[in-house]
């Protein structure tokens, strides 16, 4: 009989992601682990100084062995390369036809410019609490804060008494096409706290993470007198407080992106995720080998699924704010030199004198922990977080989501007193 894998009904999942580049990735790391094993046999192989308490008896081992004996330690290292590779691809399949689909509802929007609508999850609680406006980055979609009924940073603030808003950017139309950061920030995001504290009648706490942190940031700054308090997840600062180099050759790859800029008008969705995987390149294989192991089933099988279906659903970065970020902050470090503007006005934290809650995940690999520390140092009133998460598992993690939303939520409510 055939099971419910295989007779998916709904749109089949093209992801993850860009797919060649995964595989690509797997292939290239099971043929340059073959071609490497005579030089470790010779001794010309270079190992990182890290792994060199394992290496160093491994190649004392081969040096002296048989050509028989190495040519049964290549098959067993081929055996080995093709047994990942086998659970990468089987692991793959079997997101690709699981039946799993987000059920949850979006709240109606209640205020819409262009494509950007804010969605007042205020009825999912007690709807008049304290007043929440919560900006997510423009590359990603809104609802990883509102992922499903059992995983939603929203969802759990308005059972908590709040009154949540949520900045839903969707994808770019023809209205957003010549955005900057300036035409989001000082027009879309403004225009949606003033719809916030219209409704609310006063102030209002606002929460950004990741890129929506520094939208966020950008908000208080020009605002304070509506923001009540600036909560940051995850939002990084300095770009080049570590992995300098890294920062700084996205930067350089900007030039070889104008091409692609002109033709589209944005930065495609594959390109941007090809430059995260360049963070991890080894991430993706890895996953998808430890997912064919799951039970397709389990409850850890479907938070992968619903995780892994956001992150293929990215949304392109039209051309004038993509220029702005990867020249700018990536490449110059504008934040830092506090010589990112918005509107003509430098975004510098040191002016924003309410009080701030910064969450800085240790094992965040998008946001390194020295970026985003740099900016609590900036803020004048700032307090810290330093959660054992990561960048989406401070938001998603089974484990870890519900200490680290009870002390966002103490710090707004304390912040309203």
């Amino acid at each position: 009989m055939e099971s419910d894998l295989n007779r998916r009904s709904i749109k089949p999942r093209h992801g993850p992601r860009p797919l060649p580049l995964h595989l690509a990735t797997a292939l290239g790391f099971m043929n340059s682990s073959t071609a490497a094993l005579p030089a470790l046999k010779n001794g010309s192989l270079i190992w990182n100084a890290s792994l060199r308490t394992r290496t160093d008896p491994l190649q004392a081992a081969l040096k002296d062995a048989d050509p028989e004996t190495f040519e049964a330690f290549t098959r067993a290292v081929d055996l080995e390369n093709r047994t990942r590779l086998d659970a990468m691809l089987s692991g793959v399949e079997t997101y690709r036809a699981h039946p799993y689909e987000r059920s949850v509802l979006d709240p109606p929007a209640v205020w819409q410019d262009g494509t950007t609508q804010l969605r007042d999850y205020g009825a999912i609680g007690h709807g008049n609490g304290q007043a929440v406006l919560v900006v997510p980055s423009l590359i990603n979609r809104a609802y990883i804060l509102d992922l499903s009924e059992d995983c939603s940073f929203m969802r759990w603030l308005a059972r908590k008494g709040f009154r949540p808003f949520l900045v839903d950017w969707d994808e770019p139309g023809p209205a957003e096409s010549g955005f900057d950061l300036t035409a989001y920030t000082a027009g879309r995001l403004e225009s949606a706290l003033d719809y916030v504290v219209q409704a609310s009648g006063g102030p209002v706490a606002v929460v950004g993470y990741c890129m929506g942190g520094l939208l966020a940031l950008a908000l208080a700054v020009r605002r304070p007198d509506d923001v009540q308090s600036l909560t940051l997840l995850a939002t990084p600062w300095d770009f080049h407080a570590e992995r300098r180099a890294e920062a700084e050759l996205i930067g350089q790859f900007a030039a070889t992106l104008e091409p692609v800029l002109a033709m589209f008008g944005h930065l495609p969705v594959d390109i941007l995720q090809t430059m995260f995987a360049s963070l991890d390149p080894f991430l993706g294989p890895r996953k998808f080998a430890r997912f064919a192991g799951q039970d397709p089933s389990s409850p850890a099988a479907q938070r992968f699924v619903a995780l892994e279906d956001w992150l293929n659903d990215g949304v392109p970065l039209v051309a004038p704010s993509a220029r702005e970020c990867i020249n700018g902050w990536y490449g110059a470090n504008t934040p830092a030199r506090v010589e990112w503007k918005i509107a003509g006005r430098p975004v510098d934290p040191a002016t924003y004198e309410g009080p701030a809650y910064c969450v800085i995940p240790r094992a965040d690999r998008i946001v390194p922990p020295a970026s985003a520390a740099a900016l609590a140092d900036a803020l004048p009133r700032a307090a810290t977080l330093r959660p054992d998460a990561g960048h989406i598992g401070m938001i998603t993690g089974q484990n870890v989501v519900g200490p680290i939303w009870r002390q966002v939520a103490a710090f707004m409510r304390s912040a309203a007193r």
